[in-house]
């Protein structure tokens, strides 16, 4: 079969498997009676978060969206997981069941809870008994374009994404994948939808592949500014037109939200690499924690990178856990920033409370005196319209499923920036490029 055969063959199986695996809905509903979540309960010590419910937010999504990349999505679909409605039922009923963590208390969707667009809405989440993680829960939304998973790309499918959190001690707990997999086998329910779904018992691999394929129908686009691209002119305000042209040219965001420099990007908005940023890096001794983790991690154990990322102060290493290169020091992977507006806080340690604190971030080339800094980053030397203006573009990124959320969060971190702006740094911001300091003895 030739290549545009196979591609079209992929898609064809695609759109009829996300029409079918949906059943009879349509479209995730906007949000009604959870509108205005707020910032998540404070937690005792030692108590864990509560479980958040499934219900129509949770549901697989539509393909009938505007902006929703048909050709990608076939491309990203494995053969072997076909998006089939028994396999999807099960993984969305595994994604909510906390009998898959240590002691009962926790699930997936402790985490990724779909009111707050698959996030917790903490700094770094918390897991099993309480424990407080390094770092923060990036959103499932559209998780399956991304080329690796998770902030430091340790895992490369969503399967591999969907095992380690069960089995790390800060987050779900369970003392193997098999353990988890004994709390569920004796259900009946379940023995029957495992054999609806793969025609066998149950067991890890098909759990594991169960959850991802739920993952991958949670597709989010339909946005504002997808309409606006799409030749509706008025779908976004005049302020996120020129946000959307700042965010292109003089704000630099396209050197990591688009996959070429070149060209500008309206499905993902990520390059799929890692950039040091100057997030957090001056707090840590980073050189230290490096050899740290050459020593610990010589054997690259995919579940010791996991338990360092999650658990210790080598999680600032970021992408040098995986690859031992210094040139990845504290480097993350570059987020997609749909609904970025309601999956706050921000960047991999959930240290912006606002997007206004991220503009400030980069406006004035944070980050200055730190020796592996992305050679990126540098004073924008935008002005507080501009800044506004920027806000507005990445709020209109917002999916309909989220809109009176979004409308509510906009207007507190609006509130919240009037008199809190904790990255602002005019003189910076308007001041030259610093010369980057040589990295220190490795």
């Amino acid at each position: 079969m030739t290549a545009h055969r196979l591609i079209a063959a992929s898609l064809m199986a695609v759109t009829m498997a996300l029409s079918v695996c949906l059943y009879v809905v349509v479209a995730a509903p906007a949000m009604s009676e959870e509108v205005g979540l707020g910032p998540p309960s404070a937690l005792a010590p030692g108590q864990a978060p509560s479980l958040p419910k499934s219900g129509p937010l949770a549901q697989p999504r539509s393909q009938d969206q505007l902006g929703f990349p048909s050709v990608l999505t076939a491309s990203v679909i494995p053969p072997a997981s076909p998006l089939t409605p028994a396999t999807v039922a099960l993984g969305e009923k595994l994604f909510f069941d906390s009998r898959l963590s240590g002691d009962g208390t926790v699930a997936c969707a402790t985490c990724h809870d779909p009111a707050r667009a698959f996030t917790d809405g903490r700094p770094t989440s918390v897991g099993i008994r309480g424990r407080i993680s390094q770092r923060n829960a990036p959103t499932l939304l559209n998780a399956l374009y991304n080329k690796t998973q998770f902030w430091d790309g340790r895992a490369n499918t969503l399967e591999q994404q969907a095992a380690l959190p069960i089995t790390n001690s800060f987050e779900m707990g369970s003392a193997s994948i098999a353990d988890a997999v004994s709390k569920i086998a004796g259900d009946n329910d379940y023995q029957e939808q495992f054999m609806l779904a793969f025609g066998r018992g149950v067991n890890e691999q098909d759990m594991l592949r169960a959850i991802a394929t739920y993952e991958r129908t949670l597709v989010s686009f339909d946005s504002p500014f997808d309409h606006f691209i799409a030749g509706d002119k008025n779908a976004i305000s005049d302020a996120a037109k020129s946000g959307w042209e700042l965010f292109n040219t003089r704000a630099r965001c396209n050197l990591c939200h688009a996959l070429t420099d070149k060209r500008p990007d309206v499905t993902v908005f990520t390059d799929n690499d890692f950039h040091n940023i100057g997030i957090g890096i001056i707090r840590h001794h980073v050189v230290p924690l490096a050899q740290q983790a050459e020593r610990e991690l010589v054997h690259g154990n995919l579940q010791a990178i996991d338990d360092a990322a999650i658990e210790s102060e080598i999680s600032a290493l970021g992408r040098f856990l995986i690859t031992k290169n210094q040139s990845d020091l504290a480097s993350f992977k570059t987020p997609d920033i749909r609904n970025i507006l309601v999956t706050g806080p921000y960047f991999h340690d959930g240290s912006m409370e606002t997007l206004w604190d991220i503009v400030d971030h980069y406006n004035k080339g944070d980050g200055v005196t730190d020796p592996w800094l992305d050679e990126d980053i540098q004073p924008l030397a935008l002005t507080e319209p501009e800044i506004d203006d920027l806000v507005a573009f990445l709020a209109s990124l917002t999916s309909p499923q989220y809109k009176e959320l979004g409308d509510k969060e906009y207007s507190r971190q609006l509130a919240l920036s009037k008199v809190s702006r904790p990255q602002r740094d005019t003189a910076r911001t308007f001041g030259p490029k610093l010369p980057r300091p040589k990295p220190p003895p490795f």
